[in-house]
């Protein structure tokens, strides 16, 4: 019991972070075994002479951080963070590797589009344009809000005049947005619920916020939301963080009748949605609506959140949010002190190609050649990869995200390395899940990036190594 020892001193931090810390560094430095049991509760608090609350929290924040498993009627066991921590750098390195060029690798991994569709002749004779309108203005002109012409035009073309102009906010990419809304509007221990999986760029600042995050996982028409509301019972849920449409990496998009209950246990349970629309310019299957949370809102609940740089302008990053009037000035507060103003000049660029109708253009060619490769790719994985995986057709988006076979012994990380060995990069699990092992059978595949053969030579590949995996 001697190790677990803290020393409080006259530190600022929470006692239960410090004793969080202790337990990972004995974790890291291989004091205490990977699945060894941690202490009691009790034992623990006695020890350190703390109140129970505070061990309570520790192991919480180890369990959040993928140190501990905290099993029910059983305890709480160390759990060591190789697998999460470096796979999460081992890919980022990867993606770096190719940064910029192909190598000759079949990059699975993509989440922008290619730049050979990018609309280059278009565009640049809009900027041209709009700099012989405005001149420097073009160039020094901040406005905090954003480029009112923008903000016009997205009021007006996206949401046919259906919400208020002083309620849009330009910001720098939905990142930015979720960074915005959560400084603005999350304090520490407040509840966070996510979809399990989701977006790793959404956890890191919910952490950030040192949020205690709550994940809910994600089925074929969204979260079980009855599920949802027996742990809204429980709990007092600040926010929900959802991606609508194509949810990154499940691919999963809510249907309609689920998003109005969970707009009602909104109202009921007093959280507030954050609506990331990910990619619903995308959908290839009619049957699927296009009905945003923020469409169907009668209550103000939710913050929409807007990015343009998923399907275009990838380097110049722009989006927007639109914020229900109870939050608006702490939203708008937070974006000011965050950077200002964003670049005007590719507001009012952007603002132009709208209006002349590129936009809808640019979209409709997109989807023609996305839903082919959506086809191709769907096609490839049935013929190719058959029982080995598990999936749901996304019936849109740019990815699909699979699950490896019971029946094999091959993981996403081993997947990972070894595809990575062939010049194939995919996306293992892990890099979606409060808990990396959770994903550690799963694996993303985009097409964002590749064309129709590339994607079957490379899934073919896959399929061979995957096969490497079978169980005697």
């Amino acid at each position: 019991m001697e190790k677990y020892r803290v020393d409080f001193g006259k530190s600022d931090e929470a006692k239960y972070i410090l004793v969080a810390r202790r337990i990972k560094r004995l974790i890291d430095e291989k004091s205490i075994a990977d699945g060894e049991k941690l202490p009691s509760i009790r034992a623990l608090s006695d020890f350190l002479g703390v109140n129970a609350v505070t061990v309570v929290s520790a192991y919480d924040k180890l369990e959040d951080e993928g140190y501990a498993v905290q099993k029910k009627g059983s305890g709480t066991y160390a759990k060591r963070r190789e697998s999460g921590r470096s796979i999460k750098k081992e890919y980022s390195s990867s993606l770096r590797l190719i940064s910029g060029k192909s190598d000759g690798y079949i990059d699975f991994t993509g989440e922008m589009l290619t730049t050979e569709f990018f609309p280059i002749s278009s565009f640049k004779s809009v900027l041209d344009e709009v700099l012989d309108r405005d001149g420097a203005e073009a160039l020094i002109a901040q406005e905090p809000l954003g480029y009112e012409g923008l903000r016009e035009t997205i009021r007006r073309v996206f949401w046919s005049g259906r919400v208020k102009l002083e309620d849009i906010l330009i910001v720098t990419g939905a990142q930015q947005g979720i960074d915005i809304i959560s400084k603005a509007l999350i304090n520490q221990n407040d509840y966070v619920l996510v979809e399990k999986p989701t977006y790793s760029g959404a956890l890191s600042v919910f952490k950030s916020r040192r949020a205690n995050i709550i994940d809910i996982p994600i089925g074929r028409n969204g979260i079980d939301v009855d599920k949802l509301e027996k742990l809204l019972m429980k709990n007092s849920i600040r926010c929900f963080y959802t991606m609508s449409y194509f949810q990154n990496p499940s691919g999963m998009s809510y249907g309609i009748e689920e998003k109005k209950r969970i707009l009602q246990l909104a109202e009921i349970y007093d959280f507030f949605i954050i609506e990331d629309d990910y990619l619903s310019e995308l959908i290839f299957d009619e049957s699927i609506p296009y009905s945003s949370f923020r469409s169907l809102d009668r209550n103000n609940r939710v913050i929409y959140v807007k990015s343009f740089s998923k399907l275009f302008l990838p380097g110049i990053r722009l989006g927007y949010l639109i914020t229900p009037p109870k939050y608006r000035e702490a939203v708008q507060s937070s974006k000011f002190n965050t950077d200002i103003a964003t670049s005007s000049l590719m507001q009012r660029a952007l603002d132009m190609y709208i209006k002349k109708g590129y936009w809808i253009e640019y979209i409709e060619k997109l989807k023609v050649i996305y839903k082919s490769r959506y086809g191709v790719m769907e096609s490839c994985i049935r013929e190719m990869l058959g029982d080995k995986v598990e999936y749901i057709s996304p019936g849109g988006g740019l990815h699909f995200y699979l699950r490896i076979s019971d029946s094999l012994s091959m993981d996403a990380v081993r997947l990972f390395r070894i595809a990575k060995g062939k010049k194939i990069l995919v996306t293992p699990g892990d890099m979606f899940y409060r808990n990396p092992s959770d994903g550690r059978k799963y694996f993303r595949l985009s097409y964002s990036t590749v064309d129709e053969g590339q994607i079957r030579k490379g899934i073919e590949m896959l399929s061979g190594i995957i096969s490497g995996g079978r169980q005697g």
